[in-house]
């Protein structure tokens, strides 16, 4: 959002993180992020706890932009159980085209206070940002309607927020990481789900765990797609559209 906001201002835009990560859930920065951070006239944050593991640095810049101001964030279930605090908040917001509207104009409004020489440029860049997610919103009501299942499980509890945009039902969610992998009682749980609900697939994410699902598809048959959390350093857009377009294919 930032580099679409900033278009034809002088302002350079540095996304801090681009590596292929699940989340940032236990991320540490490194030395050369560090100092990138700390050369930032302004950082941006997603916010709603997302960047607790940079509070130490961001407690030393002088301008922090928190796009989740104001937003109606939800309650993270499993922040406790897997050592994700983010304040006992589920901070993926951003899947949510309405959310990453107002994420849009929460940064937009941030910018002008800090570079107000750029005050059309950034409303002007804001309109053309928001028609697109607009779209993207749209697109998805549009894809998804009529579908023959509405309920999901995922092996991320990152996707509340896209599912909620889209009429969509998270029966299950699991968190698999390194040390907290499925117990043969959720595994249990999660065949019977699949069984009384008769949900045709199971959704993974793109850079996470997959030895759950696996098994559930060895007893179940039930098929495995991927969806993206849209934190790397590729388009947002294009990541949504993909999400869009798989859970189409997966439960059309």
């Amino acid at each position: 959002f930032c580099r679409e906001l900033c278009d034809n201002t002088d302002i350079t835009v540095t996304q801090l993180i681009q590596d292929d990560i699940s989340c940032l859930h236990n991320y540490s920065l490194s030395v050369r992020q560090v100092k990138t951070a700390e050369q930032a006239q302004t950082i941006v944050i997603s916010g709603g706890g997302l960047e607790d593991f940079m509070q130490d640095l961001l407690a030393q810049q002088g301008c922090i932009i928190d796009a989740s101001t104001g937003l109606d964030i939800n309650h993270d279930e499993h922040a406790e159980e897997l050592g994700h605090d983010h304040n006992g908040c589920d901070p993926h917001f951003w899947l949510s085209p309405t959310h990453a509207k107002h994420m849009a104009e929460n940064i937009c409004n941030g910018l002008i206070a800090q570079y107000p020489e750029y005050d059309e440029t950034f409303h002007r860049n804001l309109a053309i940002l928001q028609h697109k997610l607009d779209q993207l919103l749209d697109y998805g009501n549009q894809q998804l309607t009529g579908l023959s299942c509405r309920k999901l499980i995922t092996f991320h509890d990152g996707f509340s927020y896209f599912a909620e945009a889209f009429d969509l039902t998270i029966i299950k969610s699991m968190e698999e990481e390194s040390g907290s992998e499925a117990s043969a009682s959720e595994l249990k749980e999660l065949i019977q789900l699949q069984q009384q609900h008769g949900i045709p697939a199971v959704f993974i994410e793109q850079n996470g765990s997959v030895s759950a699902a696996n098994i559930l598809r060895a007893e179940t048959g039930v098929k495995i797609y991927k969806l993206d959390m849209a934190i790397s350093g590729e388009d947002y857009l294009a990541a949504m559209y993909r999400n869009i377009d798989t859970i189409k294919e997966a439960l059309g």
